[in-house]
């Protein structure tokens, strides 16, 4: 079996979609169909059943995709590397994260691919908006704090970081001198990234701290801004280490003392599988997986 056919088959099983592989392929759908036709009578069973919108696998498919497992991805990223220190990896890379982790984080590690011709455009968003935006391949690769559950993506934990809840020293003075720490906790302002409470509900969960509703005074998806009102002395939030941590050290911040412990955040980077193939690509993954890891 080619490694073109399977190429062409593991995109048609992610993607669930002839139309949608050939897209990400750059072929036309009767090449894809030709692919695929060719690998069923190689192994001698249909892979696919044709539906009104798009493919669904067969048990033979399902059985040759794990047999194929991440061996193809990984082949293609280690050619593509190699491709990459030969050529000219030179042209624009569209990168989707976090605001706050990619001012503080991921900027700071950009020098070696914009020293090697790479020009690089940060854009900013939620977990959903990322996923969404390099599935519809708006950009080469994302940075999340979400899961990884989309079938079409791969991710790999870039990094990792100790969550704290934060306030300024006279707030945390009187909450961690408090006898009914978690009730005098809820009482005070809340500054969160969002209304769901990303981040803060773990550590309550975490900590044993239970609540009907919790109403923040303040929503902003940039932790940057809620670390400005918590030093100005205004309420209490939550947020991973690197973005207080200076805070802390100079007398700014202070942090509350966890009842049962802190949580953990990860970063996850992700791609689309097919977008490895482009050397720019695979040289920028592998130079911000290796640093970020690195900078733990």
């Amino acid at each position: 079996m080619s490694l073109v056919r399977l190429r062409t088959f593991m995109e048609v099983y992610r993607q669930r979609s002839i139309s949608g592989a050939a897209r990400a392929l750059n072929l036309t759908q009767p090449a894809v169909s030709q692919h695929i036709s060719g690998l069923e009578v190689a192994i001698g069973r249909p892979l696919f059943e044709r539906q009104p919108q798009g493919v669904l696998p067969t048990p033979a498919a399902e059985d040759l995709a794990a047999d194929i497992g991440n061996s193809l991805d990984t082949a293609e990223s280690a050619l593509a590397s190699a491709r990459a220190r030969s050529m000219d990896v030179s042209g624009t890379l569209q990168i989707i994260g976090h605001a706050d982790f990619m001012a503080d984080k991921l900027a700071g590690e950009l020098l070696p691919l914009l020293e090697s011709g790479i020009r690089v455009h940060m854009h900013t968003g939620d977990g959903p908006l990322v996923t969404q935006m390099v599935v519809e391949g708006h950009c080469d690769l994302g940075i999340t704090a979400h899961p990884v559950t989309d079938s079409r993506l791969k991710g790999e934990v870039i990094f990792r970081d100790k969550v704290l809840a934060v306030a300024s020293p006279g707030v945390a003075s009187r909450l961690n001198a408090s006898a009914d720490f978690a009730t005098d906790l809820l009482r005070e302002p809340l500054l969160a990234y969002n209304l769901e409470l990303s981040l803060i509900d773990h550590w309550l969960e975490k900590n044993r701290i239970s609540y009907q509703t919790l109403l923040p005074a303040m929503v902003g998806q940039d932790l940057r801004g809620q670390r400005s009102l918590l030093v100005q002395g205004f309420g209490w939030s939550v947020m991973p280490q690197f973005l207080c941590q200076q805070q802390i050290e100079q007398g700014e911040l202070v942090a509350l003392h966890a009842p049962v412990g802190d949580t953990e955040i990860r970063y996850n980077l992700v791609w689309l599988a097919s977008a490895l193939r482009q050397p720019r690509v695979a040289h920028a993954r592998q130079t911000l997986v290796w640093r970020l890891n690195r900078a733990e």
